[in-house]
């Protein structure tokens, strides 16, 4: 039977700081632990769209990111709605978030397209919202990273919260409590740090997710030796978690 999966790492030359890299290379080992043959392709603006695509991940950029790949992503924005609205798993982070919703309008007053795949709008502000971060969520209990952004993003009726934080000045918008967006299998988030390897849940979410679009079901195939190696990631993702809940910021 195949096991092979394809993973799509979304502009990694021009969106890809605070290391959200890590997303990648989480994913990537967690999936060969469980016992899938990985295949990670690196899109940037002019490659060829691979042929399979299980599983889109995007991460952070500066506005100047952002304005150099956004005539690339729109040449892709109708694969992306399709693969989205069938249900393929995505992470996006921070600057490619704000891309996947309506449009971001900048600190100085331009207004940069979005492809539409998230319900919400960002707006640029001279505060920044930096520090670590926790929110709580329904599906994936608390969620830890690191956020440093100043577009402040504001959902739409009808687009649900990644989470909910508790401190003023921190979140979307620093002021109604929400963090993140959901809606099918597309996660965005301003979490940094990188997000996944410190929420295993998540990153089994997309996993998951992932194979079962693919082939109907996950079944993880985790001989003694990967049993062992899973158990020391995750006993590390909970010491980070710690230490990061602890962290002023």
């Amino acid at each position: 039977m195949d096991r092979s999966i394809d993973v799509l790492s979304l502009y990694p030359k021009d969106m890809n700081i605070y290391g959200d890299s890590g997303n990648v290379l989480s994913i990537r080992r967690r999936l060969e632990l469980y016992g899938y043959d990985v295949h990670v392709h690196e899109y940037n603006q002019g490659d060829d769209w691979p042929d399979q695509v299980d599983l889109i991940l995007g991460g952070g950029g500066q506005d100047q990111g952002q304005r150099k790949i956004i005539r690339d992503l729109f040449k892709r924005a109708e694969r992306i709605r399709a693969l989205a609205h069938d249900g393929t798993p995505m992470l996006m982070i921070c600057g490619m978030y704000q891309l996947f919703g309506d449009f971001f309008e900048t600190i100085e007053g331009d207004r940069l397209p979005g492809i539409g795949v998230l319900g919400l709008h960002t707006i640029g502000q001279e505060e920044r919202l930096i520090g670590n971060l926790v929110e709580h969520s329904e599906q994936f209990g608390d969620i830890i990273g690191y956020e440093n952004h100043s577009g402040k993003t504001f959902l739409h009726d009808g687009t649900h919260p990644l989470g909910r934080v508790d401190a003023p000045g921190t979140g979307n918008n620093g002021s109604d409590g929400t963090e993140g967006a959901r809606i099918h299998n597309v996660i965005g988030t301003y979490m940094h740090g990188s997000l996944l390897p410190k929420n295993p849940t998540v990153t089994d979410f997309l996993i998951r997710t992932a194979c079962e679009h693919r082939y109907g079901a996950f079944e993880a195939r985790v001989d003694p030796a990967c049993e062992r190696e899973l158990a020391r990631i995750n006993e590390t993702a909970r010491q980070a978690r710690t230490v990061a809940m602890q962290r002023p910021r």
